[in-house]
C-alpha cells in the first residue's frame, strides 16, 4: 500500500479519497475548510493536515481534487503548497477540472524537483465517484503514469494515458462539448415528447434501444420529466469548463457554435437561481419557455 497526501475534500475529492482508505492506503488528507476534513476522518479514520504542504509530506503520491486554476495553484504551488514537500521520485496527480496551461505549469516545477506530474480530470460525476467507476483521461509521462495507475483504478473503471502534460485537461474539454449538446437534445426531445402529449416512459423504452441511446438518456430522463436536479455536476461548473475550453479554442482555432449556445442557456439556468442545479436542468428553461 502507499503513501498519499490528497487535498481537496469536496463533491469529488471526499468519496474518491474514501475508496483510497478502504483500500488500505496510508492516507493523510487536507480541505481547505476544515470542517470537511473533519467529516472525512470521522468517516474514514486516516490522518488530517494543517497545510497542503503536511499532507505531502514524505509522500509517494499526491492527489489534488479543487475547484479551478487559481485554488490549484495556491494548494501546489503557495508557500504553504504540496510542492514545497514533494519528495523526489513522488507522482503528483491532479483530478481537477483546469486549464491545459496550469497542467503544464505543474508538470514543469515537478519535474525541476525530480517528481512526476499528471493532469487526470475526471468525468462520471458523484455518482461515478461514490460507486468508483469514474472515467479518468490523463496527460504526463509514460512512468510516471505507470507508477500512479493502480492507485488511481481504485476509483474508475477507466484510466487511459492521452498523451503528453496538458493533453488529460484537453481531453476533459472534448468531453464536456460533447456532453453539453447531449444534454441540450435530450431536453428538447422530451420537451418535444410532452407537448405531443406521448408516454414517455414508452419512448424512451423504445429509442433507448437504437441510435439515441447515451449515458444520461439512460440515467437522467425520468429525474429530468420530474424536475429533481440535484444528482451533483452543478450549472456553475459547467460554466467554469466551458469558459476554459473556450479560451483554448480561441488559442487553438476551434469553432464551437453549439456549445457556446448551449454556454448562454445554462446562463439563463444561473438567472433563473439554478447555479447549484445539476446539468440535466436544461429542460427547466424549455418548460418555463412554453
Amino acid at each position: 500500500m502507499s503513501k498519499i497526501g490528497w487535498i481537496g475534500l469536496g463533491v469529488m475529492g471526499f468519496p474518491m479519497a474514501g475508496h483510497l482508505k478502504a483500500r488500505g492506503h496510508d492516507l493523510t488528507v487536507f480541505n481547505r475548510t476544515p470542517n470537511k476534513t473533519e467529516a472525512w476522518l470521522e468517516r474514514y479514520g486516516g490522518k488530517g493536515a494543517a497545510s497542503p504542504k503536511q499532507a505531502a509530506a514524505g509522500a509517494e503520491f499526491v492527489f489534488t481534487c479543487v475547484g479551478n486554476d487559481d485554488d490549484l495553484r495556491e494548494v501546489s504551488l503557495g508557500p504553504d503548497g504540496a510542492f514545497a514537500a514533494l519528495g523526489p521520485g513522488a507522482v503528483f496527480v491532479d483530478h481537477t477540472t483546469a486549464s491545459a496551461g496550469i497542467a503544464r505549469e505543474l508538470h514543469a516545477a515537478a519535474k525541476a524537483r525530480g517528481a512526476g506530474a499528471l493532469d487526470a480530470p475526471v468525468s462520471g460525476g458523484q455518482s461515478g465517484a461514490e460507486s468508483g467507476t469514474l472515467s479518468i483521461m490523463v496527460g504526463g509521462d509514460e512512468g510516471d503514469f505507470a507508477k500512479a495507475k493502480p492507485v488511481i483504478e481504485t476509483y474508475a473503471k477507466a484510466v487511459n494515458l492521452i498523451g503528453a502534460s496538458g493533453a488529460g485537461q484537453l481531453t476533459k474539454m472534448v468531453n464536456q462539448i460533447c456532453i453539453g449538446g447531449l444534454i441540450e437534445g435530450l431536453a428538447e426531445g422530451l420537451h418535444f415528447a410532452q407537448c405531443a402529449g406521448l408516454d414517455i416512459e414508452k419512448v424512451i423504452g423504445t429509442i433507448s434501444k437504437g441510435a439515441a441511446q447515451s449515458w444520461q438518456m439512460d440515467n437522467r430522463w425520468r429525474t429530468m420529466i420530474e424536475g429533481k436536479f440535484d444528482f451533483g455536476f452543478a450549472v456553475d461548473w459547467v460554466r467554469k469548463d466551458f469558459a476554459i475550453l473556450f479560451e483554448e479554442a480561441r488559442n487553438n482555432g476551434a469553432s464551437l457554435p453549439v456549445t457556446r449556445l448551449v454556454d448562454q442557456f445554462y446562463a439563463e439556468i444561473q438567472e433563473m437561481g439554478g447555479g447549484r442545479f445539476d446539468t440535466s436542468s436544461l429542460i427547466a428553461r424549455l418548460e418555463r419557455k412554453s
